[in-house]
């Protein structure tokens, strides 16, 4: 089993991740952080590539730059933890990854208003209501 820091690219990322850290070394399990890259995202990538060298960049190719991105929060946090890069939606695939053998997920809600989180909706509040594992949710300032 395994503890999971679910981040994104943004100041709180850290936070998860210290946080992910200190659950792994209290119930003595690994940690790996998480990072999903969106479709719009890979699309985005996708534009860049092509135009660059008229080739589509490699599935392959995401995953690893989303485990790049995992493993920038993890050297920011300054702690020992395996990056992980996935692609696909945020919630789904956050999920999807725990129920192969994690005991709790790791995220950070950010503040919004209740439109905001009606229209927009957030990864974090999908992953605690969806999530089939104990979800701990940190609020970073």
């Amino acid at each position: 089993m395994t503890v999971i820091g679910a981040v994104d690219r943004s100041d709180r990322a850290p936070d998860i991740v210290r946080q992910a850290h200190e659950l792994g070394k209290a119930f003595d399990e690994p940690v790996e952080i998480v990072h999903v890259l969106t479709r719009d995202e890979f699309v985005s990538l996708e534009r860049t590539t092509v135009n660059e060298t008229g080739e589509p960049i490699p599935t392959e190719d995401v995953v690893q730059i989303a485990a790049d991105i995992a493993a920038e929060a993890i050297d920011r946090a300054n702690v020992d933890a395996t990056p992980v890069g996935l692609m696909g939606d945020p919630a789904d695939e956050i999920g999807s990854y725990a129920d192969e053998g994690a005991n709790y997920i790791v995220v950070a809600g950010r503040k919004r208003s209740p439109v905001g989180k009606a229209l927009f909706g957030s990864v974090a509040q999908s992953v605690l209501l969806n999530a089939s594992v104990p979800v701990v949710s940190i609020r970073a300032e």
